[in-house]
């Protein structure tokens, strides 16, 4: 339910706007009607820079889309479980750990407004591109799924901090990551702020214009 990752024809941003009338599944559904794939299938960059430091266990990703954080998490020594509201795009998901024989990899349909995570439960929580062009509580779904987290745990929110740098269509959610660390509001007694920075990529625009993104790269860590 995410724009998770780089399109396979254009950027990220370069969605179609909600249809009026339309659930949030129906129009996730919708998003990913046809025979191709949405997304480029490979993990996000700064992902993988961040958690490759980290020690494999179990993980969560939320609005995984067609997988490719969890697949590469499930290469890299991790449990890892994607959730999306798409059924789907958590189908694609399935077929392509299934095609890579990654057992460490699975995928459920969830309405992550609805979902309860177990407590104290999982080593990692990701959420790339978490943004929505329907309904989401975005802040109070991060606050759940950072429950789910045992001492020591990560959250590790990438997000778009503006739009690219061709484009005019700021949303409410594009804030920066100190904002965003302020938004989530998690005690500060429970939990370490390890990075909260606003990153400067290169970017093609859907013309083949030079620009940039700025990402808003978040990982807060639960105390021991």
């Amino acid at each position: 339910m995410t724009h998770q990752h780089q399109h396979q024809h254009s950027t990220a941003h370069d969605h179609a706007p909600a249809e009026p009338g339309l659930s949030p599944a129906e129009h996730w559904e919708q998003r990913y009607a046809g025979d191709d794939r949405v997304w480029s299938g490979r993990v996000n960059a700064t992902l993988a820079v961040v958690v490759g430091s980290f020690a494999p266990g179990t993980s969560i990703d939320l609005g995984c889309g067609e997988g490719g954080d969890v697949l590469w998490l499930a290469e890299h020594g991790w449990q890892a479980t994607g959730l999306d509201i798409s059924e789907t795009a958590v189908g694609r998901a399935r077929t392509e750990a299934a095609a890579r024989g990654l057992h460490g990899a699975t995928f459920t349909a969830a309405d992550l407004s609805a979902w309860q995570p177990e407590p104290a439960s999982t080593d990692l929580v990701t959420a790339s591109f978490f943004q929505s062009d329907v309904e989401l509580d975005r802040r109070a779904i991060l606050r759940r799924a950072a429950s789910a987290l045992r001492e020591g745990g990560h959250l590790v929110v990438i997000s778009h901090a503006a739009p690219p740098s061709w484009a005019d269509d700021h949303r409410g959610d594009m804030v920066g990551a100190s904002e965003q660390v302020k938004q989530l509001a998690l005690p500060a007694e429970d939990w370490a702020t390890e990075v909260a920075e606003d990153r400067r990529r290169p970017a093609t625009g859907p013309n083949g214009e030079h620009g940039e993104h700025l990402d808003a790269v978040v990982v807060l860590r639960r105390r021991r």
